[in-house]
């Protein structure tokens, strides 16, 4: 149970509560007794769902005090009062003012009905200055209230707007110094060392493996350095990527020649977004890195839904082995720290009967 609800069951106890004491206080009527004091403890029971349905509460809380006042029982109206804050604050304002209207309409027919009142004294009373008063107080103790939540909501989204700002701002300026940087001068060593192994080639001399690692080096540099700058320039109002641009994911690597498979399982419940992203990182990441440096035919990505996580995990057959530790890259170190972000457990290793395994295990409950 939540605290809210405590809360609001704690308040709806004690006012039920002090209505009963006011009404065996004042003056006990014989008749109808048992039913006014059923009125004044369901009046104030019903304020423990004032947040789940003021307008439902609003209503019976009226009926209540009405009814009590009609089996004889002088009460103030306080529950009423805790429903038409609750109303206002969440805001239902006209029909807190309808319902109020309403029932200061029927509080001198409830006085007549108990048989305490003549006409004038119940048309007097139903004009009371201070009832009035005490309800104009409520709604606008309710208004005041919700109006400051509406401030202070708008200024987080507002400092949220402006983290964001700063934020696309910053990377888009580790995203310039990069280029202007590293750019040209990954591009001279690349290319240099493929003119030299180009002319090696021609005069039909051997390669030495040291310039055929630093052209390959300089290969890879330059595909993760272009990479990175599309994900730092990538526009932020594109709509992000979840669990259900998986497919297409797995369908461009199968028209890029692998054999890639796609199962899903379990029950489909909502998963929150942040781990949905994460989910289609992780496929990407993995498809990216086994067209790359896998040289595998197959493919196979797997994702489980579970009671309280969903599990991803891609497979390939490439020539990966347990015999060889794999290097960890910047995707795979990218990948890991978006799962533990989350407070889930990554499993990267070469299978045994051939090939790589990238197991990750997302809570999809708030941590």
């Amino acid at each position: 149970m939540s605290r809210a609800r405590i809360v609001d069951g704690v308040i709806a106890a004690g006012v039920a509560a002090a209505l009963l004491v006011a009404g065996l206080s004042g003056p006990r009527p014989a008749e109808f007794a048992v039913l006014g004091y059923a009125f004044l403890v369901a009046g104030g029971l019903a304020l423990a769902a004032r947040r789940r349905a003021p307008i439902a509460v609003l209503a019976a809380t009226a009926g209540c005090a009405l009814g009590y006042q009609a089996a004889g029982f002088e009460v103030p109206v306080v529950a009423y009062l805790f429903a038409v804050y609750a109303a206002v604050r969440t805001g239902h304002r006209v029909a807190a003012v309808v319902a109020s209207v309403l029932m200061l309409a029927g509080v001198p027919l409830a006085l007549l009905a108990s048989g305490l009142h003549d006409a004038g004294e119940a048309f007097t009373q139903s004009r009371d200055v201070l009832q009035l008063a005490w309800l104009i107080a409520a709604g606008a103790a309710g208004e005041a209230l919700r109006q400051a939540e509406r401030r202070a909501d708008e200024a987080e989204r507002t400092r949220e707007e402006t983290a964001r700002r700063r934020a696309d701002e910053e990377r888009l300026h580790i995203a310039r110094e990069l280029h202007d940087s590293l750019t040209h001068q990954i591009s001279v060593i690349k290319v240099q060392a493929e003119v030299a192994v180009h002319l090696a080639r021609k005069r039909g001399e051997d390669v030495p493996g040291a310039l055929l690692a630093i052209r390959d080096a300089g290969r890879e540099a330059a595909r993760e350095l272009r990479a990175t700058l599309e994900a730092l320039r990538e526009d932020d109002q594109d709509p992000p990527r979840g669990l259900g641009d998986v497919p297409e994911l797995v369908r461009r690597a199968r028209s890029a020649g692998l054999d890639a498979r796609l199962t899903i399982e379990g029950r489909r419940d909502d998963v929150p977004a942040a781990v949905g992203r994460t989910a289609y990182r992780i496929v990407q990441e993995s498809l990216t890195n086994i067209a790359r440096h896998a040289a595998a035919a197959t493919a196979s990505v797997r994702i489980d839904h579970r009671p309280g996580a969903l599990v991803i995990r891609v497979d390939d057959d490439g020539q990966a082995t347990v015999d060889t530790a794999p290097v960890p890259g910047v995707g795979l170190l990218g990948m890991r720290e978006r799962v533990t972000a989350l407070g889930g457990e990554l499993l990267a290793e070469p299978r045994r009967e051939g090939g790589f395994s990238v197991r990750a295990e997302l809570p999809v409950d708030p941590a």
